[in-house]
């Protein structure tokens, strides 16, 4: 009997060794994914996305656009609801790791923290919204997509059955699909945690997109769903034939003169995460609020049609408006995968959890970039977003002040 009994756990033995071996990546993968936001390791994580899960590199094109050179000394303090805030203070307790600010053509500021460097390609979390978002205007304005209230599922026929059938292009583009999605990210079953480890476990981006379903009217709630930007995506590669990747360099990313390549995690398939798994140094994000803030010139070239952009940053409903409202989940405003601050003056700004930001303020002419790994984001009192408003505005106003 002792001798069966060790066959068998020899045999177990052997098995698992096998599995372990054969699922050697996945299995790592998934070790990094949920220790991906643990105090000891944020920080390096999100300078290193590339070596933690599936990606994909696409090359910077020459020659590279240089920055100009004006340094300007920040504010030591800023003001939030009455009260002075120090600068440094709130850079340090929101977990910077880089701030970069832009004003005209010029490099004014730039600074690097916790041990990170100004060539670590910075993980984007949600600011990626914002890219796809360029790059669908300029299939809209090919004629590609010739009409936003069409439903994805014209595009998509694999999401028909799904929540999203039947669901306008533009309510996906709007945050505003009805969907039923847990964005907690503090929640291990959240729909968006979930999503995570298909990205570490191996799986398909588009099937998990297929498996939800709406428990709201579309059009009428602005509520954060990410995987709505996953169907963005998959209606943007029905229209134009082209791969994410493909699309992407073509209309936006050969066209910047940007440094560093761009690094794009993906599932197992290869499809980008083009809901948050874009990696860039942060004088690279500061182009696309450059692009942005010039309504889509660069470098001699319309880039992204000044129309897109417009509609882009402009809420049209009474659900996107900025300010409290009881039909939106924030108090923010939405457009097409932007957001808008309350009481903006030519302002608007793309967003990404633990604290990314690009923020643009055309009356000022500056963008200001802040890349942070800030663990306590969702529970930080006041409201992260808004205290980072104050900082931004108090910055380019300082920095125009003196010119």
């Amino acid at each position: 009997m002792k001798s069966f009994i060790l066959k068998v756990g020899l045999a177990l033995l052997v098995i698992i060794v096998a599995l372990a071996a054969y699922y050697k990546t996945e299995l790592k993968q998934l070790y990094h994914t949920v220790r991906l936001f643990h105090a000891d390791v944020i920080v390096q994580n999100f300078s290193q996305m590339e070596t933690l899960a599936p990606s994909v590199t696409i090359a910077r094109t020459e020659p590279v656009i240089e920055w100009g050179s004006a340094p300007a000394e920040l504010p030591e303090t800023f003001l939030y609801e009455g009260e002075e805030v120090d600068l440094n203070q709130w850079l340090e307790e929101s977990s910077s790791t880089a701030l970069v600010v832009i004003k005209g053509n010029d490099l004014v500021y730039e600074d690097y923290f916790q041990g990170t460097g100004e060539f670590d390609p910075r993980i984007s979390w949600s600011m990626a919204k914002s890219f796809l978002s360029a790059i669908f205007g300029v299939a809209v304005y090919d004629g590609l997509i010739p009409d936003l209230n069409a439903p994805v599922t014209d595009y998509v026929p694999s999401l028909i059955g799904s929540g999203y059938e039947g669901v306008s292009i533009k309510n996906v583009l709007q945050m505003s699909s009805g969907i039923h999605f847990n964005e907690d990210y503090s929640d291990f079953n959240s729909d968006i945690n979930r999503f995570g480890r298909i990205m570490a476990l191996g799986g398909s981006f588009d099937d998990f997109a297929g498996s939800f379903s709406s428990n709201r009217e579309q059009g009428t709630y602005m509520h954060y769903v990410s995987i709505d930007t996953h169907v963005i995506g998959m209606v943007l590669r029905a229209a134009t034939g082209k791969s994410i990747v493909e699309y992407f360099d073509e209309k936006l990313w050969s066209k910047l003169g940007s440094e560093r390549d761009a690094i794009y995690v993906t599932d197992s398939r290869g499809e980008p995460m083009v809901l948050g798994g874009l990696n860039l140094i942060s004088r690279d994000y500061a182009r696309l609020g450059k692009l942005y803030r010039d309504f889509g010139f660069y470098n001699d070239e319309q880039v992204i049609p000044a129309q897109w952009i417009e509609d882009s940053i402009t809420p049209d409903a009474s659900h996107l408006m900025p300010g409290k409202r009881t039909s939106s989940s924030t108090s923010l405003g939405y457009g097409y995968q932007w957001w808008i601050p309350e009481n903006a003056d030519q302002e608007f700004f793309a967003l990404g959890i633990y604290g990314q930001y690009i923020y643009i303020n055309r009356a000022l002419d500056v963008v200001i970039v802040k890349n942070s790994a800030d663990i306590g984001f969702m529970d930080r009192v006041p409201d992260p977003d808004y205290l980072a408003m104050a900082a931004f505005r108090a910055i380019a106003n300082s920095i125009s002040d003196k010119e």
